[in-house]
């Protein structure tokens, strides 16, 4: 396993990377990882060593690179917190438009990389990092052929970019996975998103745990180990199928 910490040129400047790869001499697919908006910490670079750990080179940006520096934070102390007074100001320095347009320099970065298989990547994305996650993949429908989700809210609303907005340049395969009694993405939103997804021919699997909003991250107060081995195990099944 091989870990390195590089800096991939944007747009709008230098943004922080860490990019986990099997480091077993042969070509794997890639696997774009969007953060939540705890940013860049201990339990993110887990995860996304324990994606590659299975066969896929990660990369995992600091979306956050505009802000600059912060944290890391510990969730467990923010949500004792005012939530949005620690995180708003980093979350306001991005966007599904921005993350969609710092995609771009992160495909290029991969299709540099001889140890990555193919032009074809996939993207997982965690709370506001799945609608990210979606907005990529329609930006750039020839390079991203899956997308997964996890506990993502506001992917259906009346903002210009929102990730439903890109369902009819999609050609991604997505697979959802919703918590229950999420506030951020209700019974309403789901349906409009869907119904999106539906109207322009996506193909999409959607999946409702009975969890809360954030079981995924090891280190929210919320995790749930169950469901989250569900996840894991749905995840790897879904990027198994698709990109290899």
């Amino acid at each position: 396993m091989r870990c390195e910490q590089i800096i991939i040129a944007t747009r709008d400047g230098d943004c922080p990377a860490h990019l986990f790869a099997p480091g077993d001499g042969r070509e794997s697919p890639a696997i774009i990882f969007y953060m939540d908006a705890g940013g860049i910490r201990p339990a993110g670079l887990s995860m996304a060593d324990r994606l590659s750990r299975a066969g896929y080179v990660v990369l995992l940006p600091d979306l956050f690179y505009r802000y600059g520096p912060y944290g890391p934070f510990d969730p467990k102390e923010v949500f004792k917190s005012d939530v949005r007074a620690i995180l708003g100001p980093l979350m306001a320095s991005t966007s599904n438009a921005k993350a969609a347009e710092d995609t771009e320099s992160f495909l290029a970065y991969l299709a540099m990389r001889s140890d990555v298989r193919s032009e074809k990547v996939g993207a997982v994305g965690f709370c506001m990092g799945g609608g990210m996650a979606i907005a990529a993949a329609g930006r750039r429908p020839d390079r991203i052929a899956a997308v997964a989700s996890f506990h993502s809210g506001d992917l259906a609303t009346d903002a210009l970019d929102s990730p439903h907005s890109y369902a009819g340049d999609l050609r991604a395969e997505l697979y959802i996975a919703a918590a229950e009694n999420d506030g951020s993405y209700t019974a309403a939103m789901a349906e409009r998103f869907q119904h999106a997804l539906d109207e322009a021919g996506v193909r999409y699997r959607t999946e409702t745990y009975p969890a809360e909003h954030g079981w995924m991250k090891p280190d929210f107060p919320v995790y749930d180990e169950a469901a989250a081995e569900h996840g894991w195990q749905e995840m790897l099944a879904f990027f198994d199928r698709t990109l290899r």
